[in-house]
Formats: structure tokens, C-alpha cells, sequence
């Protein structure tokens, strides 16, 4: 059961649901700070579809823990090797703002990066490097992971 929900769009509506928690146990509202964190959660949103639909287009998988069909290097992936996962801490960075838990931002999204390095990111990277070799690497050392 545990593997079945496993996924990161799972884990991100988690630290969503803590960021909405702490957002009513101390509410800090500054309509500046939430004004900033609605922008970023359209900018998180807007990320996370174009990413989606880039990889889409190209064919190949949105899902973890599947082999990818293609290697993608341009588009938002020349911008990060997982422009889903920034879109998602960014995201979860506007949500913080936005539901007026500024204060939650500084331990919620670093947690969430943590674990998403540790959880999905080092095993889809060898997944690459495996199939994609010398292109993966040279990917790699070009591109940062986050931005």
C-alpha cells in the first residue's frame, strides 16, 4: 500500500496540508507577503504544466520510477534537470505565503527538497545515467538539479 501513494503529488499535498495547518496555528498576514505567495503558486502551477506538457509532447513518461523514452535537455529541462519538482517547491513556497504561514516556508520546503532528493531524484538520475550514458552526463554537468 505504502508504494502505491508513494509519489511525489502526494507528498507535495502532505506538506501542503502541514503548511495549511500551521497557517492556523500562527497566522502572520501581510497582504504584501500573500499577494507574493499567490503569484508564486500561478508561477509554481504554470511551471509544473510545461513541464508536464513538454514531456508529453516528447512522449515520454511524467511518472516516477519509469524508464523514460527520451533524455529531455531543452526547454524548462535546460533550466533544471526536474522543473516539476522546483515548480512543486515553489508551489509550496506560495502556499506557505499565501495562507499567511510565512514563518512555515523556512522549515516546510527545505523538508520537502530533502526528501525528494533522497526519495525519487538520486534513483531517476542512475535510472538516466543507465540509459542514456554519456549524454546524461554531459546533461548533468551543464544543468543544475533545482535552478
Amino acid at each position: 500500500m505504502v508504494r502505491e501513494v508513494d509519489y511525489p503529488p502526494v507528498w507535495l499535498a502532505a506538506f501542503a496540508l502541514l503548511a495549511w495547518i500551521a497557517s492556523h496555528v500562527a497566522p502572520m498576514p501581510w497582504a504584501p507577503l500573500q499577494i507574493a505567495g499567490g503569484i508564486l503558486v500561478l508561477v509554481g502551477l504554470a511551471l509544473m504544466v510545461g513541464a508536464a506538457v513538454q514531456m508529453m509532447m516528447a512522449r515520454t513518461t511524467v511518472i516516477p520510477r519509469r524508464d523514460p523514452s527520451r533524455l529531455l535537455t531543452g526547454g524548462l529541462f535546460a533550466l533544471s534537470r526536474n522543473p516539476i519538482y522546483l515548480a512543486d517547491a515553489v508551489l509550496l513556497t506560495g502556499l506557505c505565503l499565501y495562507w499567511a504561514a510565512p514563518w512555515a516556508a523556512p522549515i516546510l520546503v527545505p523538508a520537502f527538497i530533502t526528501l525528494i532528493n533522497r526519495r525519487f531524484i538520486g534513483a531517476e538520475e542512475e535510472r538516466l545515467a543507465a540509459l542514456y550514458g554519456p549524454a546524461f552526463r554531459r546533461y548533468e554537468s551543464q544543468t543544475r538539479r533545482w535552478i
